[in-house]
């Protein structure tokens, strides 16, 4: 598993699409990118069903589906920087994600999502989605958001 602080070029860059995954308590955004890496999109989310394996299948299930050839894992680092309890969680999900995805031939990464779902609000209310409705799209949304700064990076890096 790769993460942000590990140079682009030690990193396998093969092209597909990427699925990207917001992980919240309650609900899992999801975002994917199309083939050439250029557009991050909102896919939907996963509501948590209270069993992690169910989850953590719907998940691989999804990226086998959407033919990724990455799953990218929003890293809810603290503002300092730091890997508090979210992180610490996180990092824990994507090395469990990974075991179950490798056969696969998908690999799995971490990315610094700090103030993704900020973001993600900023650009739904600059869209018109308000309050309620918000809350509904807010995860997926966030997850593209953090999609889209991977795919960024990984452009701004050849």
């Amino acid at each position: 598993m790769t993460d942000e602080t590990q140079p682009i070029s030690e990193v396998s860059t093969r092209p597909g699409r990427a699925l990207g995954i917001d992980l919240g308590a309650r609900r899992i955004g999801i975002a994917v990118s199309d083939s050439s890496g250029t557009l991050a999109t909102p896919r939907g989310t996963i509501v948590r069903s209270g069993d992690v394996a169910r989850d953590r299948r719907a998940l691989v299930d999804l990226a086998i589906e959407e033919e990724a050839v990455v799953v990218v894992v929003g890293h809810p680092r603290s503002l300092d920087g730091s890997r508090g309890p979210a992180a610490l969680a996180a990092e824990e999900e994507a090395r469990l994600l990974e075991g179950l995805l490798e056969e696969h031939g998908i690999r799995v990464e971490l990315f610094d999502e700090r103030l993704t779902t900020v973001s993600a609000h900023q650009q739904l209310r600059a869209g018109g989605v308000k309050g309620r409705n918000q809350r509904a799209v807010v995860d997926q949304t966030a997850a593209a958001v953090m999609l889209m700064a991977w795919l960024d990076g990984r452009r701004a890096a050849r």
